[in-house]
């Protein structure tokens, strides 16, 4: 997999599905679009303001909630590259790999604004603001291929070629 540098967004623990991306918004007009209201109701705007390559931090069980991979759609719709948690939802955990999200499961001390650089091949963030170095456990090879692929349907299809 590919190193990625980005600005982060900091968020703390227990960020649901809802809030990044409310329910209501999920109907049929907005399907290809949902990058327009990622977090509004806890950061109103904050989709007008993120740019593509831009890094989510957060601390404990992120993505809980629902069900549904709309979220993990939203955030890569919205150019989030990654998403770097001290721990995720299991379910939001396997919605991400399906759809091609990359998580990184570490706890950091990394603030809102840094640049930070994740390497998914040796396993380290860097954060450039202060200089430190975290280490994560890296994917098993077919799970980094299905997120290198832009997640499982992509893989599949190119499998099927």
């Amino acid at each position: 997999m590919k190193r990625i540098a980005g600005k982060v967004w900091r968020f703390g623990d227990h960020v649901d599905t809802d809030q990044i991306i409310p329910a209501e918004r999920l109907v049929s007009e907005n399907l290809n679009n949902l990058n327009d209201f990622i977090f509004e109701k806890v950061r109103p705007g904050m989709a007008s303001v993120m740019s593509a390559g831009d890094i989510i931090v957060a601390g404990k069980n992120f993505g809980c909630g629902s069900s549904r991979e709309h979220a993990p759609r939203s955030l890569i719709q919205a150019g989030v590259s990654c998403v770097v948690a001290e721990s995720f939802a299991r379910i939001f955990f396997r919605n991400s790999i399906n759809t091609g999200l990359l998580l990184v499961e570490c706890r950091t001390d990394i603030k809102e604004g840094d640049i930070i650089t994740v390497d998914p091949d040796s396993g380290k963030i860097t954060d450039a603001e202060n200089g430190m170095e975290y280490a994560f456990p890296q994917y098993p090879e077919f799970i980094g291929s299905l997120i290198s692929k832009g997640g499982l349907m992509a893989k599949i299809k190119e499998d099927l070629r």
